[in-house]
């Protein structure tokens, strides 16, 4: 990833105006400490200079001078603290405010186009590591306003002594600055190059670490096996940057030499010039503080000046998440109309890009208002990419989908999905309480626990619910430690699959009256007689609602309305269970498949 100049200007114009806007009582305070915090030393060389040319003369007064000589000395010590603590303060509210805006910009995104993208995953990664690195922006800053002060005001006081002098240590510095740009835009690059290493690497750091994959890492003992491949990402990565580490070591040692040469023929030229008599001693010792002051502030700057161009250029993958553009378009009037007449797709194609195979090929599928649709096929039929195009998480890339003759693109993506509940075969396990777990499917449910149980009734999870130490406040983890839970030795419960299962079916129930009931594999993870009673309860409740049910075990679906088989992303039969059993299809043998595996004697 290359950013030029004006990417770059573009990058601190955006990261200042967050900064101000984050601290506007703060900064100019910050502004004013760092500017006399720089030239309390430039004060200090000129109030030593004139306290030796007096001592030096006699009946010399050097009573103002050394009182001036100490208050600034206290001044030096004193402000810099002033200026740290402001500095924290800011980057602080900067960098929460800078937070606020990634997360928000990630929530825009309508679908799940990026979230699939490796590249959009590495970006987000970086502009997390951005974000988080606006307090050090705000160091840059002031490290620059300082740095410039100070190289000003030592400047100044060089060239009255020696212009000639003035010109060999400025030239010996502004080679090193634009090495050290130079440099620190290769870092940079090399820092994008290596960010895939290094979410490999989290990746396995992950697994090796985590108890989803805890107990078959054990079992299989291929620990060593995914510990080595974490080492290669790290290795990978290690070798890129030493190769940086040693074109930076090549440079700066030059140019240190180089700085290093010029500051001596400078300590040199002043003391032969002091024993011509050419120059007092007092203006040798101004002489060298200026030259000390020179070098120390371009060093300042110059880092200033190198830091802040990388932290710009991580800040530019935090303003090209914010300013990205959701990856479905999206209409801002409209209302998703309660469900009257149903859903219907019309020639559904879908693929995930023009690279991959077609998922979906020419769908037609109704699903009536009231009625209860049941989808089944093979695994890699396309099941879940139709639940995704329901959702709205992708849009078809031919053929479209209509709700109640509405094309669900011209309906704001949040009120679709405020007409919807589902319970996924991939749901998620939430680490916090068992009521927040539930809740999470409607926050108005939030604090209202008599729908939080209504729904964990319906699921069969109360029971077990009620039962834990805390009842529905109990923390379903061990990973961390809950804000209700700070002093109890105990800091969690897990849960079993199958309960699991049975709580994100509740978390699918509290969302009451939804127009749709996805059921994607409802009873994945219960056994057969949890099962059977799950089914039991989700007949009862969509009575006369609008369903689409997904499962491999046909037996839990032979109730819907109507059966749609899907093969290689074509609906090939339809109808209801008899009629398909009586075709002798497709479904009719999958169906006395599964039925012969109950019926069979074991010799």
């Amino acid at each position: 990833m290359r950013v030029g100049a004006a990417g770059l200007w573009a990058a601190a114009v955006r990261a200042v105006a967050l900064i101000w806007r984050s601290a506007r009582a703060g900064v100019p305070v910050f502004i004013a400490l760092t500017l006399a915090a720089s030239a309390a030393p430039i004060a200090t060389a000129w109030l030593t200079k004139t306290v030796i040319d007096r001592l030096t003369t006699p009946h010399g007064a050097v009573g103002g001078p050394a009182l001036g000589l100490a208050a600034t000395g206290l001044a030096a010590a004193a402000l810099p603290v002033g200026v740290h603590y402001l500095r924290a303060q800011i980057g602080r509210s900067a960098g929460l405010a800078g937070t606020d805006r990634l997360f928000a910009a990630a929530e825009r995104q309508v679908g799940l186009r990026n979230f699939e993208d490796p590249a959009y995953q590495d970006r987000l990664r970086l502009a997390q590591e951005g974000v988080g690195r606006v307090p050090e922006i705000v160091d840059g800053i002031g490290g620059g306003l300082g740095g410039a002060a100070s190289l000003l005001g030592f400047l100044g006081s060089l060239l009255l002594i020696s212009p000639a002098m003035t010109a060999v240590v400025l030239a010996a510095a502004v080679p090193a600055l634009a090495a050290e740009i130079l440099l620190t835009r290769r870092r940079s690059a090399m820092e994008w190059s290596i960010e895939r290493y290094h979410r490999r690497e989290y990746f396995y750091g992950q697994l090796l670490t985590g108890t989803a994959a805890a107990t078959e890492i054990r079992l299989f003992g291929i620990g060593a096996f995914l510990r080595g491949l974490m080492m290669r990402e790290r290795r990978s990565a290690n070798a890129e940057s030493r190769r940086m580490d040693l074109r930076e070591l090549r440079t700066q040692g030059g140019l240190t030499v180089m700085s290093a040469a010029a500051a001596g023929a400078g300590l040199w030229w002043a003391v032969t010039a002091a024993r011509r008599g050419e120059i007092g001693i007092g203006d040798v010792s101004m002489f060298l503080a200026a030259v000390v002051g020179v070098q120390g502030a371009l060093g300042t700057l110059t880092a200033a000046i190198s830091g802040g161009q990388a932290r710009l250029l991580a800040f530019t993958h935090f303003i090209a998440v914010t300013d990205a553009e959701p990856d479905l378009p999206r209409a801002l009037d409209g209302e998703a109309p309660p469900l009257r007449r149903g859903i219907e797709l019309q020639d559904v194609w879908f693929r995930y890009s023009d690279d991959h195979p077609w998922v979906l090929r020419g769908v037609d599928l109704t699903i009536p208002q009231g009625r209860a649709v049941a989808l089944v096929g093979l695994n890699g039929a396309g099941k879940s990419t139709l639940v995704k195009l329901l959702c709205r998480m992708y849009d078809p890339s031919k053929g479209r989908i209509l709700w109640d003759g509405v094309d669900l693109r011209d309906i704001p993506p949040a009120r679709l999905r405020e007409r919807i509940s589902a319970v996924f075969q991939d749901h998620m396990n939430y680490d916090m309480t068992a009521g927040e777990n539930i809740a999470l499917g409607d926050l108005t449910a939030l604090g209202d626990r008599d729908r939080l149980r209504r729904a964990a009734v319906s699921a069969g999870i109360d029971g077990k619910l009620s039962s834990l130490p805390r009842g529905y406040d109990t923390p379903l983890t061990r990973m961390f430690v809950l804000g209700s839970d700070q002093e109890d030795p105990v800091t969690g419960v897990v849960l079993s699959g199958g309960q699991w299962q049975r709580l994100a079916l509740a978390r699918a129930l509290v969302r009451e009256g939804r127009d749709l009931m996805i059921l994607d594999e409802p009873g994945s993870g219960l056994d057969p007689e949890a099962e059977q009673e799950v089914h039991a309860r989700m007949r009862e409740h969509r009575d006369g609602r609008t369903s689409l049910l997904i499962s491999h075990r046909l037996s839990a679906v032979r109730d819907a309305d109507r059966i749609a088989v899907l093969r290689d992303g074509r609906i090939v039969e339809h109808g209801t269970h008899d009629a398909l059993l009586a075709a002798d299809g497709g479904y009719a043998r999958l169906f006395r498949l599964q039925a012969a595996g109950y019926q069979q004697e074991v010799p």
